[in-house]
Order: C-alpha cells, then structure tokens, then sequence
C-alpha cells in the first residue's frame, strides 16, 4: 500500500515540477485564474454575508439555512462524482488492470484506488468552499481555532460519500447485466424524476404571501430546504458542528464532530477491510460480462450480416458527408455511448441545468421591469456558457488522446489525422449547440421575450458553442496524453486545466463586452454595434487560433 502511495505521490510532484518547463506564459495564466477566481469568490462571498447578516432577527437564520442547504447539495454532488469516478477507477482503468495481475492483494490496490477516488472527486469541492469558510469566518468574527477544526471536518466530511460511492459503484457494476437489476434502475430513475417535476417545485411568491408576516413568508418560502435539517444527515452534522463552533457553543460543536468522526472511522474501516474481495468479483463480472449478456449471439448474427444499424442509415441520408467521415463519426458516437460514465456525466451537467430552467418561470413570474428580465437572461447565457465550457473540457477536450497508441493506424489512413480532428470539432459542436441551443431558447421563452431578443441570445450562444468546442479540440491536439485510458486524469493534466481556465475568461469577457454594449439596459445603437463586432472576433480568435495551431502541429505528432 505504502508502496503505492509513494510510487503516485513523486509521480505526481515531477509532474507538478514538470510546468517549469512549460510555457511561462500559460502557466502564469493559469495561476492569475486561480488567484482571481479565490480572490473573487472571497469577496462575493464576504459582502453576501455581511448583506445577509443585517436583516435583523433574520440573518443568522437565513444564514444558518443557506449553510445547511450547500452542504446538503454538496454531499450528493460528491456522491454522484464520487460514483462515476470510482466506477471507472475501479473497472475501466488500464492501472487498475495491470496491478490484478502483480502479486498484491485486492484489498491493497482497493484502497489505492479508493483513496485516489476520492481525491479526484473532492478537490473541486475544497477548492468551492475554502473561500466559503473563510468568509463566514470574517463576517462572524471567530477564533484562530475555527479554521483548523472546519479543515478537519471537511476532511472527514469527504471520505462518506467515496465510502458510498464505490459501494454503488460496486453494486452497480456487479449486477448491472442483470434484467430486474435494470428495472429497478428504471423504476427508480423515474421516481426521481417524478419526485422532481411533483415535489420540488418552487413556491411562487404572490402577493398574498409578501401581504403575511415576515416570518410565515420566510417559513413558506423556506419549506422545501427542511429536509436539509434531517439529523441523520452527514451535511447535518458537519453544518451543525461549525455553526455551533463559530457561535461558542463547544459541547455541541464536539458532539457533532464525534457523530461524524465515529461514523467516518466506522464506514471508513468496513471499506478497508471487507470491500476488497466484492471489488476483484465484480472486476471479474465486469471484463467478462461479454460473455453473459443475452441475446449477444443475435447481436452479433445481426452485425456479420452486413446490415447498416441505426446510425448508419442516419449520416447514410447525409450525402454531403464523405464515407470515411461518417464512419469515423459513428465511430465515436458508439464508443461515447458504450462508455456509461461519459453519457452519465453529460446527461447530469445538462440535466441539472435543464431543471433550473424549467423552474425559472415559478420564480420570474412577477418580474416586469425589462432591466430584470436582461439580467436574469444575461445570467441564464452565462449559466448555459459556464456549463458548456464545462462539457466542452471533460468530453471533448479528452477525445484525441482516448485514440491511443491506435493514432499511428488513424495517421496511415486516407483521411489523415487532419481530417479526424476536423471531424471531431464538427461532430461536438453540432451535438452540444442542439442541446445549449434548446436550453437558451427555452430559458428566453419562460421570461416572455420577444423573438429579436430570442434570436440574439441564440446567435451568441451558437458562436460561444463552435468557440469552445474549438478550443478544447485545438488544446487536445497540442496537450495530448495518449498513454492515459482514464479521461478523468486526462482532463485533471496541464493541457485540461488551461482549457477551462482560458474557456472561463472567455465567457466572462464576452458577457462584459455583451452587457457593456447594452444588453436591453440602454439603447445606444453604436455601443451594442461595437460590442457585437469585438464579441465575434475574441470568439473566432480563441476558437480558431487553437484549433490552427493543433491542426499545424499534426504533422510532426509521434504517437
């Protein structure tokens, strides 16, 4: 164990003390992003408090509830993070399958991977909420001791759900052939979804309810976050022993603090000693499940018969399309869609989204000053914009590298590693501007705007879509990692990094040139002119520029 851990931690210093020899430039880019983005963050989060924590009898209430609802939210992004990662950690990863081969034992290389798990879902999460604490550490005006202590509750706070993620991963990948198994995913997917449409609605507030008394209103328009005050809840306890820390009450800051430590050394302990053997069975089940899938052999009939599948008919009506094109594009298509994390992960980003925006109408409904109905749909793009940078960095950033050591073959073909490049960058931008594209218009549509106002906001997010997925393609081509299998690490590299880092300062100076030069809030024709005209040429430049230079480079690319 220990081996390993020191095998990947001096793994992972060279690599941090690789960036040396990087460009100076970027990685002066990527630490002015970081510092901006903490500085920034502190002080949105400070002055919100301060705000909030004037409201008299109120604050501390408001307060008190946002802290719970967070981590409440925040715990079950871990889990969902914690699940997919572990997955393909545990049964789609080429380290993992190398070391079930070496004489160490399967408990040994579970904690390994469990542990890198873990890391790999949560330094998002530390890196959200350290500016966070800090703030509310100011605004309440704390001990030294608050800091060091809400760092050990995190701490502990992280290890439950990667406790409870791989045990889904587990289960899942262990029985996930299994047809009741299946049904139950179903039944229990569409019970979400009902619960979502039915239940967590948001109460819209009418005038009969900002007639009542300050603290029924406050009540009602509180009520859907009460489950955040379940006790039994992880977030519960790490919200109650900070709150009740920063407010001087020790003994129950500690009672809850030795709630969450017993039960992360209990669960901790159940999956350092028994998960070991349940992870090398389903392993096993996993890389031979080909084999037990029924009706495999009908599958195959069908596909050595030569008959075209569903994909195939469709670019088959496409004639514009080369041959090799198209099937270079069903290619991939088929190998994101047999990669379940990949799918997964989309369809959570652009879900989660999709629920905000149905819900935008419940709680925009009174809003009839044109200045707030701008702002709220300015912030939408930027919400939308924010969300396809992030698909545009874990998905397609990744896709030239997932190609492998199999580039060389790609290279000897006719069509040229050139042309598969282009491909990729048509293929991602097509299938992501159907989806933004949608997400934009329907956000618009739920405020009542009219169809200039809609049409601009379309036009802006279709040249924000083929910017980015442009510079994801071109950065993937100039950072390649082609002897990592996981996309994960892949994306977590240098090259990942400074896409999302260059695809974040994008988006915030297109939406300040975009909202400078009017956005509804002025009518002055020459700004909103001089706006537009920049707006496209920043966004043909940061989606060109890579994209040529990646382009350029492929003709000295060793695989």
């Amino acid at each position: 164990m220990w081996l390993l851990v020191r095998t990947n931690a001096l793994h992972s210093w060279r690599r941090l003390l690789s960036i040396r020899s990087q460009s100076r430039l970027l990685t002066g880019i990527i630490g002015m992003f970081v510092t901006g983005y903490l500085v920034l963050a502190f002080e949105l989060f400070y002055h919100g408090m301060q705000f909030v924590a004037k409201f008299p009898g109120l604050g501390s209430v408001l307060m008190e509830r946002l802290f719970y609802t967070l981590f409440a939210f925040l715990f079950g992004l871990l889990l969902l993070s914690n699940l997919v990662i572990s997955y393909t950690n545990l049964f789609r990863n080429r380290e993992t399958a190398f070391l079930l081969t070496l004489p160490i034992s399967t408990q040994t290389i579970f904690r390994w991977k469990f542990i890198e798990s873990i890391f790999l879902a949560s330094w998002a999460f530390l890196f959200l909420i350290a500016p966070l604490l800090v703030a509310f550490g100011l605004v309440r005006g704390v001990a030294w001791h608050f800091y060091p202590l809400t760092v050990l509750l995190i701490g502990l706070f992280i290890i439950l759900p990667g406790v409870f993620g791989s045990a889904l991963a587990i289960g899942i990948g262990r029985h996930l052939d299994r047809r009741s198994f299946q049904v139950v995913l179903l039944f229990i997917a569409l019970l979400l979804l009902a619960f979502v449409a039915f239940w967590w609605k948001t109460n819209p507030v009418d005038d009969d309810l900002l007639d009542k008394r300050t603290l029924e209103a406050l009540d009602r328009l509180l009520a859907k976050t009460r489950f955040t005050l379940f006790p039994f809840l992880p977030s519960y306890w790490l919200s109650s022993s900070i709150l009740q820390w920063a407010e001087g009450i020790t003994n129950g800051s500690i009672f809850f603090a030795l709630v969450l430590l017993s039960h992360t050394l209990f669960f901790g302990a159940i999956a350092f000693t028994r998960f070991g053997n349940l992870f090398y069975d389903t392993a096993s089940a996993v890389q031979s499940r080909a084999s037990d899938v029924k009706g495999l052999s009908a599958i195959r009939a069908r596909k050595n018969s030569g008959r075209p599948g569903g994909l195939e008919i469709f670019f088959n009506c496409l004639p514009f399309m080369a041959a090799d094109v198209r099937a270079l594009a069903v290619k991939d298509m088929r190998m994101f869609w047999r990669d379940t994390t990949q799918w997964g992960q989309s369809v959570m980003f652009f879900g989660l989204l999709g629920a905000y925006i149905i819900n935008l109408r419940n709680f925009t409904h009174q809003l009839t000053s044109p200045f707030w109905i701008n702002a709220v749909a300015f912030l939408n793009l930027g919400a939308c914009a924010f969300n396809l940078a992030s698909v545009t960095t874990r998905f397609v950033f990744p896709q030239f590298s997932l190609e492998g050591r199999r580039l060389w073959i790609i290279g000897l073909a006719p069509m040229g590693l050139e042309c598969v490049v282009i491909t990729k960058f048509w293929l991602a931008s097509v299938l992501s501007l159907v989806i933004t594209l949608g997400l934009v218009t329907l956000s618009c549509y739920l405020l009542n705007m009219s169809w200039t106002d809609v049409a601009f906001f379309g036009s802006v997010v279709t040249v924000m879509t083929f910017a980015l997925n442009g510079l994801a393609v071109g950065l993937g081509v100039l950072f390649p990692n082609v002897k990592e299998t996981n996309p994960n690490k892949i994306v977590s590299g240098f090259g990942g990094t400074l896409c999302f880092v260059l695809s974040s300062v994008y988006i915030i100076a297109s939406l300040t040139l975009l909202i400078i030069g009017g956005g509804g809030f002025h009518g002055h024709v020459g700004w909103a002119l001089v706006s537009i005209i920049l707006f496209v040429i920043i966004s043909f430049f940061i989606g060109w520029l890579p994209l040529r230079i990646g382009l350029a480079q492929l003709k000295n690319f060793e695989a």
